[in-house]
């Protein structure tokens, strides 16, 4: 902006000069010191003392050449000659500030630019460097998702063999093999049920209808019986009969399916779980390790386990949440060491 402005204070500065070398000849005629509308100005002698000034701006540097004071742009100039004897002549012009609004407004366009680049670059960058990551993650994706698929199939068909068997013509031996082989069934057919409803995010459309929540207790009850017996686990039913709730059968079963894999899972040898059920709570009560307080806020965070020793991915207290959440139920879940742990499911 100054070098701009340098031309045009060199030409006023030259008027200057001679005007005031005129002065300086004609002095015994008059004694007016020249002014311009388009400038004020300044003389100074060789000691830097002034000898008349019109400036609006008081803050002077002979040292330079061409500066900003304030709101004025200053310019120092001095003639060949000591006219009246000046040494240095100042001219002052106001600084309009068009050159900084210009300033600014192209620092936001280049910035803007320049942002916006950086972001098309980093975006292909890091798809490229997150390429591998993603790909891997794709592929353990798709490989969970046809491991489960492949699953479901002879799972079902040894549950459903199982059941058709009569226990009661078995001799102890084959009786305890059979159970054996129900128990592990019905744990990979849990399993299976979980990470399906992962995979798909809970996107699973919801069959909402009123159903009978008292048989599907029992039933859940029942289905998990065989796991029970296992540790000599006692169940200890209390449920009303003909409670009805307006839901999806196949995720209301897997919430209490979740619930009761954890009270058998977690419990301990030859304890109990308490299930109860009246008309607004589902209560499921268990006598096995217990949980820190600390803890219990993040139950529901996915992969989140707090007991290394007992096996599982995390996900089942998860995959509950997410059905308390579509159905607006509320879960207060209480638990003391080695003592037990209680979940109220209200609605």
């Amino acid at each position: 902006m100054l070098q701009e402005k340098r031309q045009i204070l060199q030409n006023y500065s030259n008027e200057l000069v001679y005007n005031l070398k005129e002065l300086h000849i004609n002095i015994d005629k008059q004694n007016i010191y020249p002014r311009d509308e388009r400038f004020e100005s300044a003389i100074f002698d060789s000691d830097k003392k002034k000898i008349f000034s019109t400036l609006k701006s008081l803050d002077v540097s002979l040292d330079d050449v061409i500066y900003l004071s304030g709101d004025y742009i200053h310019f120092i100039k001095e003639p060949e000659a000591y006219y009246l004897g000046t040494k240095y002549i100042i001219v002052e012009i106001p600084d309009d500030k068009i050159w900084f609004e210009n300033i600014k407004y192209k620092i936001a366009i280049y910035f803007s630019f320049a942002f916006l680049f950086m972001i098309f670059i980093g975006y292909f960058i890091s798809k490229l460097f997150l390429k591998p990551m993603r790909d891997a993650l794709h592929l353990l994706d798709r490989f969970i998702k046809d491991t489960t698929h492949e699953l479901n199939t002879p799972v079902t068909a040894i549950i459903t063999n199982i059941e058709m068997i009569d226990k009661n013509k078995l001799d102890e031996k084959l009786l305890k093999k059979i159970n054996r082989i129900e128990i592990g069934a019905k744990t990979i057919s849990n399993i299976y049920e979980d990470l399906t409803f992962v995979t798909l995010n809970n996107q699973i459309i919801s069959n909402n209808e009123n159903i009978n929540l008292s048989s599907i207790v029992k039933q859940r009850v029942d289905f998990f019986s065989s796991l029970a017996n296992m540790k000599k686990i006692n169940f200890q039913i209390y449920v009303k009969d003909d409670v009805f709730i307006f839901c999806d059968v196949k995720k209301i079963s897997k919430l209490i399916d979740n619930l009761l894999s954890n009270a058998i899972k977690y419990n301990k040898i030859s304890g109990f779980i308490r299930v109860v059920l009246t008309k607004n709570c589902l209560i499921i009560e268990d006598s096995g390790k217990g949980i820190d307080k600390e803890n219990l806020s993040k139950l529901f965070q996915r992969y989140s386990r707090f007991d290394k020793s007992v096996g599982g991915f995390g996900i089942g207290l998860n995959i509950v949440s997410l059905i308390a959440k579509e159905y607006n139920f509320k879960i207060d879940i209480s638990s003391k060491i080695d003592i037990g742990t209680k979940v109220k499911v209200k609605w």
